[in-house]
């Protein structure tokens, strides 16, 4: 069954008359998209502003900042309409933030690479939902893409920029070796009972592993394009 032959639900007054395991798999994903959009912003980019070596690189780091901190907004504004609470839709609780916030942003070489490789997660998870039956989040996805890709583009342009000293480039591989390890965590486990789901109402296209796989490929692409490495993370699921 494709997502073409799923009942779209169109607007938010329809979303109540769905059944509750619709409900439940749509708040689930707005509620991680709310907590790790807001997780992000104060740990990684609101931090790197301080830490950006030029005017140019804190005003774009502004940007980001200020997007970032908009996409939790606008996911926990979604979820409030759909009836969620403030405290859902804020951290704390069971609500469990990706492990890649666990590591607190030491410099601007890790922030480098954090755009770089960790927005291109995210922009894999973005395209999953351009075509979600639930048209409000298909939306949000549509009106927060360009600006994701944005951001995966300024961790390429100052890598980029890093990279043209041997000191730069060393800090640069080091970050990559720091972090990228706890990236295709971000893709869930194989044979995901809450993907399966997803995917059976067409809220989501691909399983987590195949969205890993293609993560991987591209992160790979884009590393051996910078002249970088990525470390092994064949045992990562």
């Amino acid at each position: 069954m494709s997502t073409s032959d799923i009942a779209a639900v169109k607007t938010i007054e329809d979303f109540a008359d769905q059944a509750d395991e619709y409900k439940d798999a749509i708040k689930k994903l707005v509620r991680s998209h709310a907590i790790n959009e807001l997780y992000g912003a104060q740990v990684f980019d609101e931090p790197a502003i301080a830490l950006a070596p030029t005017p140019y690189a804190k005003w774009l780091t502004c940007r980001v900042a200020m997007e970032e901190y908009g996409h939790h907004v606008r996911f926990k504004e979604l979820g409030q309409k759909l009836g969620m609470s403030e405290a859902e839709l804020m951290p704390g609780g069971d609500k469990k933030p990706l492990s890649i916030f666990e590591y607190p942003l030491k410099n601007w070489a890790e922030f480098c690479v954090i755009k770089l490789l960790a927005d291109l997660a995210e922009i894999l998870q973005v395209e999953d939902l351009l075509h979600c039956t639930f048209h409000p989040l298909r939306n949000l996805a549509r009106a927060t893409m360009p600006e994701e890709k944005f951001h995966a583009d300024f961790g390429k342009e100052f890598t980029s920029e890093m990279i043209r000293t041997p000191e730069g480039k060393a800090a640069i591989q080091q970050a990559i070796n720091d972090y990228f390890p706890v990236l295709p965590g971000f893709f869930g486990r194989d044979k995901s009972k809450n993907n399966e789901i997803f995917r059976k109402w067409g809220i989501k296209l691909r399983k987590n592993e195949d969205m890993r796989a293609d993560y991987l490929n591209r992160a790979q692409a884009l590393v051996d394009e910078l002249g970088l490495e990525l470390p092994d993370v064949s045992q990562a699921a």
